[in-house]
């Protein structure tokens, strides 16, 4: 095999130096640079250009439309996870705060039991507020079915929310324990 043989595809493309100094290829490339800059375009030409121009300003307004777009709804999903993040644990924590309401109901009132397990309850009612916690206390109101869970389908416009057992939560804008 001779050296062309084994020669890739990269090495087709090597440049020879034919000793011509940066300034006189430089002039060269000025020259034809006037050059062309100097022939009148033809008319077929300029609309080829033109109608190219026209085409890359599209696709731009395009991208740029589309990545606005799709930075709205980063933003957007990004508020609506860190909104609903803690939807879940506040719902497991529910059951919790029954537990002390009903702790708080047994216990004597004005005994040092009471008074702490008051203490832990409004601490952790406070920190569950802070994150979106509402507790619902509206009984009597008419039926919301975004609020309350249906247990019997009635058709009276007089019926009023149920009486519950326990009161209904909402975390931002969904209901955790419907009533």
């Amino acid at each position: 095999m001779t050296d062309d043989q084994n020669r890739t595809d990269d090495d087709a493309y090597v440049i020879e130096d034919d000793g011509s100094s940066v300034e006189q290829i430089e002039r060269e490339m000025n020259a034809a640079a006037r050059a062309a800059a100097s022939d009148p375009p033809s008319e077929e030409a300029a609309a080829a250009v033109e109608q190219d121009l026209r085409e890359f300003k599209d696709r731009y307004l395009r991208t740029l439309a589309d990545f606005e777009n799709f930075r709205k709804r980063s933003e957007r999903e990004k508020n609506d996870y860190f909104k609903y993040a803690m939807a879940g644990v506040i719902k497991d924590l529910l059951p919790v705060l029954d537990n002390f309401d009903r702790a708080l109901e047994h216990a004597e009132e004005g005994d040092d039991f009471h008074k702490g397990v008051a203490l832990i309850y409004k601490q952790l009612f406070d920190v569950l507020r802070r994150h979106g916690l509402r507790i619902i206390e509206e009984a009597g109101i008419h039926f919301d079915p975004n609020i309350h869970e249906g247990v019997v389908t009635e058709e009276d416009p007089s019926v009023l929310g149920p009486d519950r057992a326990a009161p209904s939560a909402r975390s931002i804008d969904s209901a955790l324990r419907p009533g």
